[in-house]
């Protein structure tokens, strides 16, 4: 007998028979959250794709998947599309994640010199990273450091807690020290969180940015070091290649490209070529 996949629209109808992923329905998804945020969902994902979309159909109203897509696409406010690629990104994040890279950015930060640094985080998620190499960047040349980081998220909620920049005070990742130094401690009803000092806060400026628009000039000048970490794992081959174009074009001449554990652009040696454990120079 052939046992029915978790992820089977047949298995997710028997587990919550509020509403049904058709097969078609879910092929519509893959195809407009690719064409949206690049993300290539494979057969894998439908109850992924159930969990999260289905809080849509209840808070807009949809009785179905079918007529949710409907609407969307035919009257769906940018709003609403922002929801849809809201749900569907993945964030997984903390402080000091892959300790390996800020060790590796201490060195690369004071190899620049004194002069101004930018630096681009472009999966900024819920803040954790971009304060990770704020924080780095403080203890490497000084909080007066003539440094900008710019961090963006396609999502926009988490990046709306990204800007707070509260967390609760045993988040991972983050020694004793590190408490001491860069966050004031919460007290009253606030007790048990954290909050990002103001010097560390203004090292980062948080924008919405799409990795597939077209606009990419509007990141403004071109950084010494980029951030994109672990997300390229969600892209096909082509629209890696498409990013990487764009990040060259975005890099400074010697610029480098932290990169996730998982990610290997050997096959992009005309656009960059490995100089450390997943960091790359620009070519």
């Amino acid at each position: 007998m052939t046992t029915p996949s978790l992820d089977s629209p047949s298995t997710l109808a028997a587990l919550d028979q509020e509403f049904v992923l058709q097969p078609q329905d879910f092929e519509r998804i893959r195809r407009l959250i690719y064409d949206r945020a690049g993300i290539s969902l494979h057969n894998g994902k439908q109850a992924m794709v159930y969990s999260r979309l289905s809080r849509r159909l209840r808070e807009t109203r949809h009785r179905s998947f079918h007529e949710y897509l409907e609407w969307l696409q035919g009257s769906g406010s940018d709003a609403e599309w922002q929801e849809f690629v809201n749900c569907l990104t993945t964030n997984l994040t903390s402080f000091f994640r892959e300790e390996h890279h800020f060790d590796s950015l201490v060195q690369d930060l004071r190899a620049f010199g004194s002069r101004s640094l930018r630096l681009w985080c472009n999966a900024a998620s819920t803040g954790e990273e971009p304060y990770t190499i704020a924080m780095t960047t403080a203890e490497a040349l000084s909080n007066s450091a003539p440094v900008k980081i710019v961090a963006s998220d396609i999502d926009t909620r988490v990046l709306a807690t990204a800007q707070r920049g509260v967390y609760p005070a045993d988040s991972r990742g983050l020694t004793p020290e590190r408490l001491r130094r860069h966050f004031l401690r919460g007290t009253g009803t606030h007790a048990g969180m954290i909050r990002v000092k103001p010097e560390i806060a203004r090292l980062v400026e948080f924008r919405v940015f799409n990795l597939m628009s077209t606009n990419w000039s509007a990141l403004g000048d071109p950084f010494d070091i980029i951030f994109c970490r672990n997300v390229m794992i969600y892209f096909d081959a082509p629209t890696q290649r498409r990013v990487l174009e764009r990040m060259h074009g975005a890099l400074r001449p010697g610029g480098l490209l932290y990169v996730g554990h998982s990610e290997n652009f050997t096959d992009s040696r005309d656009l960059f070529r490995l100089r450390g454990k997943t960091i790359y120079e620009r070519a």
